[in-house]
């Protein structure tokens, strides 16, 4: 969203501008860098990050962290300026953030790059705009890509087969009584929710999502539904996402 950042693309606070460099780690590929701007938080993006294409964004970021809550990685990818308020980008965006939640979970980390490489290839078939020309939102199929691999589903699979559709339906069926127009912020949120419940009932992982959220991109977004949606932010509507 650089297009409408003016400060840090994390937090969103002032840059600071010191006169002396300064070694610190970018944010996202964690390499150390040296720099004289930094924002008020202490978060740094690199130059190489910053201009990164969307779907290596995402790759590299998940690929570095250890962060366990997908709506957490979700968020902190969709601030990363090569991610648009709607785009096609999100479909591999939900895949990768509860794939990179899922194995730092279970502590198997290493096993996210080739999982990472083939969500991507498999989320690049799902066409823009397929929400509304093909009644079947991305961010939903984004989840069944997701637990496609974790179960590793083919066509001829039994119950893994049924759990992928199950997994998609879920967050279809979400997405679909939040309303339209589309909103791709609005649906990774639901997706994600959808996938961390389903995984935390059939598998019996926890992968916990917090307990509140308020959207921060609703003033970038002219289709937005404001109070209408229970994200937005200022409305009254305290979002229970994770289950007791």
């Amino acid at each position: 969203m650089s297009d409408n950042k003016n400060g840090c693309l994390i937090c969103g606070e002032d840059l600071v501008y010191n006169d002396i460099l300064e070694k610190t780690m970018c944010f996202y590929c964690k390499k150390i860098f040296e720099t004289n701007v930094i924002c008020k938080n202490q978060h740094y993006v690199c130059d190489g990050c910053h201009s990164l294409p969307a779907y290596s964004a995402i790759e590299t970021f998940c690929l570095m962290n250890m962060l366990k809550d997908p709506l957490e990685i979700a968020i902190l990818l969709m601030q990363h300026p090569s991610i648009k308020m709607h785009g096609p980008e999100h479909h591999f965006l939900v895949a990768a953030s509860l794939l990179t939640a899922y194995y730092n979970t279970i502590n198997e980390p290493s096993k996210k790059s080739v999982i990472l490489t083939e969500a991507q290839k498999r989320a690049k078939n799902i066409l823009g705009g397929f929400c509304g020309y093909y009644g079947n939102c991305g961010a939903a199929v984004g989840t069944g890509i997701f637990l496609s691999l974790i179960t590793q589903a083919t066509p001829l699979s039994k119950k893994e087969w049924e759990l992928c559709n199950l997994m998609t339906s879920n967050s279809l069926f979400s997405i679909a009584h939040a309303g339209g127009p589309r909103c791709c912020k609005r649906n990774t949120y639901l997706a994600v929710i959808e996938a961390a419940r389903f995984v935390n009932e059939n598998f019996q992982i926890s992968l916990k999502t917090g307990k509140s959220l308020q959207c921060s991109f609703s003033s970038f977004n002219r289709e937005c539904k404001k109070e209408d949606c229970k994200f937005y932010k200022g409305s009254r509507i305290n979002v229970l996402i994770e289950k007791n």
